[in-house]
């Protein structure tokens, strides 16, 4: 049980650092933090398996990611037609 306890930890960490040294484009960042979502979902699903399979809380867990999801999708997209690319320094709304 402690290897994956580890494992999802190192994902969170490789999760965070993917997305603090990628912060150029976007898509590299919604990448990174779906990545990170997954880590934190593979934690609480061992983490709810000790309470009698309570799996609803992982249930609304995984709605609110996809919902954040396509809410970065839709972003992206906006930003791709408006902009041209996806780099985070050209939207000016931002800076």
């Amino acid at each position: 049980m402690l290897i994956y306890i580890l494992s999802s930890v190192f994902m969170y960490i490789m999760g965070l650092m993917s997305f603090c040294f990628k912060r150029e484009h976007l898509l590299m960042m919604l990448l990174s933090l779906e990545f990170i979502v997954i880590s934190l979902y593979f934690s609480m699903n061992v983490y709810m398996s000790y309470f009698n399979n309570e799996y609803y809380f992982l249930m609304v867990f995984l709605t609110m990611s996809v919902c954040e999801g396509a809410l970065g999708l839709s972003l992206l997209v906006l930003m791709m037609r408006s902009f041209g690319n996806d780099f985070v320094q050209s939207f000016s709304l931002l800076w």
